[in-house]
């Protein structure tokens, strides 16, 4: 398990998306308050604070546990950085540097450790992972409910300036950088499971994840076309029945029952727009419930939508959003079926080694109770 200069050239890749994500945000709010769309300025701003801070808790709250597992105080230092929204960067920081000197100058000693030093390999890559993992939580908290927003000014509109139309690409790019990022970084940290290998793999992976979540966005988009109420209850819903979801799977990610209510609830949120497993268990029977679902309802938008098209819409236009929103989920499925069938890392999975002869799980890390796949 190295840490090499390709990967540190992606984790210097992902800051710089991270920023440009954050500077096109804040560009997109500007432009909504100083044109008088107020109401689009608020979102977006709530949608960006509501991302941050959730991210920031549990930064600081994963700084916590770690220094409480090493025999350290908490520092006040971290807390101050935390609460001035610079928990993220700090960790980039301390991941770069460290990350630098072991690509580029640790070389192949890590293989000389002996068991009872720190590989700084690993080292590194917990930190990267617990970055992606960070990058995660705040695309699907922020950059998928700016996408929806963004979406559906397009489609009020008909046309939106520069700043918006760079606000969706960008959303889609973190989107699709972020869940893929973290899926290798997972499997990467994690000595016992099959690594995240090959280029057909993670663009299969990607184009499933990408088009299942575009189709659901245009029809979350359509239904609020349509009513806007019944939208927001119906999103409300599913939000609760992930939450209710998580509960029910008893997940054990957080040290503090605070902190492990809070990560429900946003694992609750993001299984509103996408399925993950969340518990490293086999969830062919969940996620196939779970996309028969999406498949059910945005059939259901669709027919609703033709016979009852709102007005608001020129009927050329809703034609061509129609179409993209079923072809979309047709991609995404079919590209699910293929990864799953074809290209998922456990089809290819070894006979798993012994307790004493084989390689030891590590049964303290914390991504082990978070499994994306």
């Amino acid at each position: 398990m190295k840490y090499t200069k390709w990967n540190f050239m992606m984790s210097v890749l992902g800051i710089f998306i991270y920023i440009f994500d954050l500077i096109v945000d804040i560009w997109v709010s500007v432009k909504f308050f100083h044109e008088g769309q107020h109401v689009f300025g608020v979102l977006t701003v709530n949608f960006m604070l509501f991302g941050t801070f959730v991210v920031q808790c549990f930064s600081y709250s994963w700084y916590r546990a770690d220094l409480k597992k090493a025999g350290q105080e908490s520092q006040d230092c971290f807390l101050l950085l935390h609460c001035l929204q610079g928990g993220v960067f700090t960790r980039y920081w301390f991941a770069l540097q460290k990350g630098h000197h072991v690509a580029f100058k640790c070389g192949s000693k890590a293989n000389n450790f002996i068991e009872e030093e720190i590989d700084p390999h690993k080292e590194v890559i917990d930190r990267v992972t617990d970055l992606s993992m960070l990058r995660l939580f705040e695309t699907y908290l922020e950059g998928c409910p700016q996408l929806v927003l963004q979406l559906y000014i397009l489609m009020e509109h008909g046309q939106v300036n520069f700043s918006q139309y760079a606000a969706i690409m960008v959303s889609c790019c973190a989107i699709s950088w972020s869940t893929v990022d973290f899926q290798i970084a997972l499997r990467k940290s994690l000595s016992d499971k099959n690594p995240f290998n090959g280029l057909c793999p993670k663009l299969t992976y990607l184009f499933y994840k990408l088009f299942t979540l575009f189709s659901w966005m245009l029809s979350i988009v359509l239904l609020l076309f349509l009513n806007t109420k019944i939208a927001l209850f119906l999103l409300l819903f599913l939000w609760f029945l992930g939450i209710i979801w998580a509960f029910k799977k008893q997940t054990h990610f957080c040290a503090s029952i605070g902190m492990e209510f809070l990560y429900r609830i946003v694992v609750g949120f993001i299984l509103v727009f996408t399925f993950f497993n969340i518990k490293g268990q086999n969830t062919k029977c969940p996620m196939s419930y779970y996309y028969i679902g999406k498949v059910l309802a945005t059939l259901c938008i669709l027919i609703v939508l033709w016979f009852f098209p709102p007005p608001i819409v020129n009927s050329d236009y809703l034609i061509l959003i129609s179409i993209t929103t079923a072809v979309t989920l047709l991609l995404g499925i079919i590209f699910l079926i293929v990864y799953y069938g074809t290209f998922h890392p456990n089809r290819s999975e070894e006979k798993k080694p012994d307790e004493i002869d084989g390689k030891l799980v590590q049964k303290d890390c914390r991504m082990r109770y978070f499994l994306m796949e």
